[in-house]
């Protein structure tokens, strides 16, 4: 009799210890995300087992959000990890984030579209280009770099001067403009604006990245 009350104990006990290491791993897991991007779509793959599955629910809205992130000229490396992690905090996991793209490993794409002819004949207004994410360029590079009046532009890197840099278009044609307007008096004016193209320094933190495709 005590001999079988020991092994139910015994068994009780393991029963126990197993309903709480269940519980623990069910409260907080830790996996290794993956994030596959060319610039244009993102898939996002966990490192879980088939015992411990990461909920769909999860991976879902890390794609939805890795797939904004990744169409956000703003965002880095380290601010798509960021936002793996709170969500994956939600679901109470711990996610260690690796981006996979035809760059590399942690290599961040971009995808943008040329507008207007500074480029030509390098570039054609509404081509589609791809873009490093990168800070590392040298002259003779396309860059895409952000511009105080311009919003983004898209030159090509000329000079790399200290903390600066400066940036020159491909078409250096001047273009003239004439415009016909009428003043308040209903006089006819014809206004010749000259086009040139836009060179200008900037600093090299508001370069986002080197062109790669186009």
């Amino acid at each position: 009799m005590k001999l079988r009350t020991g092994i139910i104990i015994g068994l009780l006990v393991l029963v126990v210890a197993a309903g709480s290491a269940i519980f623990l791993s069910t409260n907080h897991n830790t996996t290794e995300i993956t994030i596959e991007t060319n610039g244009t779509a993102v898939s996002v793959q966990s490192a879980s087992s088939w015992l411990f599955p990461v909920p769909d629910a999860m991976l879902e809205e890390m794609k939805t959000k890795a797939l904004a992130d990744v169409e956000d000229v703003d965002s880095s490396l380290g601010s798509i990890q960021t936002d793996m992690q709170n969500i994956a905090s939600k679901y109470n996991y711990t996610v260690q984030v690796k981006i996979k793209s035809q760059f590399g490993e942690n290599q961040l794409p971009l995808l943008a579209t040329v507008k207007g002819t500074s480029m030509i004949p390098t570039l054609q207004d509404g081509q589609r280009i791809i873009v490093l994410k990168t800070s590392n360029f040298q002259a003779g590079d396309l860059v895409v770099a952000r511009h105080p009046d311009y919003h983004l532009i898209v030159k090509r890197v000329a000079e790399i001067n200290g903390t600066q840099v400066y940036l020159k278009s491909d078409n250096r044609q001047v273009e003239t403009v004439s415009n016909q307007i009428r003043n308040v008096n209903g006089v006819q004016q014809i206004v010749t604006i000259q086009k040139t193209p836009l060179d200008t320094w900037l600093p090299k933190t508001n370069v986002v990245g080197v062109v790669k495709v186009y």
